[in-house]
C-alpha cells in the first residue's frame, strides 16, 4: 500500500500533469523516492511522443528544438531548474558555507541564476538545432529522464541530507532497502538503449555519469545533500545526456 501512496506522491511532486489521484502518507517518502524513475519513464515517453509527432507534421528544425528542449522543463513543473538555479547561486557566490547555505535556501532570483539558466537554455536549444533527431535515437531519448531520475533517487537516499532537507526523516536502516528500485531502473534504461541501440545508446550512462559528478560537486560546495542539490546535477547530468546522444552518432 505504501508503494502506491509513494508513486502518486511521486507524480503530485515531481511532475506537472494532473494527478488523477491525490494522496499523501508521510511514511512513504522512501518509496516516494524509489518511484522516482517511474516519473522519468513517463517524462521520456511523451518527450518521444513529441519527437515523433514533430517530425511526422515535418515541423520546422528550429521550432521543433524549442519544443524538444522545454518539454521536460513543462513537464516536471519546472521543479529541477529550480534547484538548478539555487544553487547556482550559492556555490558561485564562492562565499564561506553557512553563507551558501543561506543563499540555497533564499526564495530571491539572483545574477548568477540568471546567468546559468540562460547559457543552459541556449545550450540545450543548440544542440537540439544541430541536428534532428530521427527514429534511431528515439530509446536513449526515452531512457534519458529514467537513468537520470535513477541517479537523483540513489543520491537522496545514499548521500548525507542537508539538516533543511525534508527526506532526513528516513531512517538510514530504511534507505537502504529502497535503494533497488531505482538501481534497477537505471540498469535497465542503460541497457536497453545500449543493446538496441549500440554505441549510440549510451546517452543515458552519460546522463547518469553526469548526474554523479555534479551532485559530488554540489554537495561538497554545500556540505550536504538536499532536493536543490538534486535538481540542479539532474538538469545537467539530463544536458549531458542528450549532448551525447546528439553528437556519438
Amino acid at each position: 500500500m505504501l508503494w502506491i501512496y509513494g508513486f502518486f506522491m511521486a507524480w503530485g511532486m515531481f511532475l506537472s500533469i494532473p494527478c488523477p489521484i491525490h494522496i499523501w502518507n508521510e511514511s512513504a517518502r522512501g518509496q516516494q523516492l524509489a518511484c522516482f524513475p517511474f516519473i522519468g519513464l513517463i517524462i521520456g515517453g511523451i518527450w518521444v511522443l513529441l519527437l515523433f509527432l514533430l517530425n511526422m507534421i515535418q515541423c520546422p528544425h528550429t521550432i521543433s528544438a524549442v519544443l524538444l528542449s522545454s518539454t521536460p522543463l513543462l513537464l516536471s513543473g519546472f521543479i529541477h531548474i529550480d534547484g538548478f538555479m539555487d544553487v547556482c547561486d550559492a556555490v558561485m557566490s564562492r562565499r564561506d558555507l553557512e553563507t551558501r547555505q543561506r543563499i540555497l535556501k533564499d526564495s530571491h532570483c539572483g545574477a548568477f541564476a540568471v546567468i546559468c539558466v540562460v547559457l543552459y537554455l541556449l545550450c540545450s536549444w543548440s544542440l537540439l538545432l544541430s541536428r534532428r533527431l530521427d527514429i534511431a535515437d528515439m530509446i536513449p531519448l526515452a531512457m534519458i529522464p529514467v537513468a537520470s531520475r535513477s541517479c537523483a533517487s540513489l543520491a537522496v537516499l545514499t548521500l548525507r541530507p542537508m539538516r533543511t532537507s525534508q527526506y532526513t526523516n528516513i531512517g538510514r536502516d530504511r534507505r537502504a532497502s529502497f535503494i533497488i528500485v531505482p538501481s534497477l531502473a537505471f540498469i535497465a534504461s542503460v541497457a536497453a538503449s545500449v543493446l538496441i541501440c549500440g554505441l549510440h545508446g549510451i546517452a543515458p550512462a552519460a546522463a547518469g555519469v553526469g548526474y554523479w559528478l555534479f551532485a559530488a560537486h554540489a554537495f561538497r560546495q554545500l556540505d550536504g545533500m538536499n532536493g536543490d542539490v538534486s535538481g540542479f546535477a539532474l538538469t545537467l547530468g539530463e544536458l549531458v545526456g542528450l549532448a551525447t546522444l546528439i553528437l556519438v552518432r
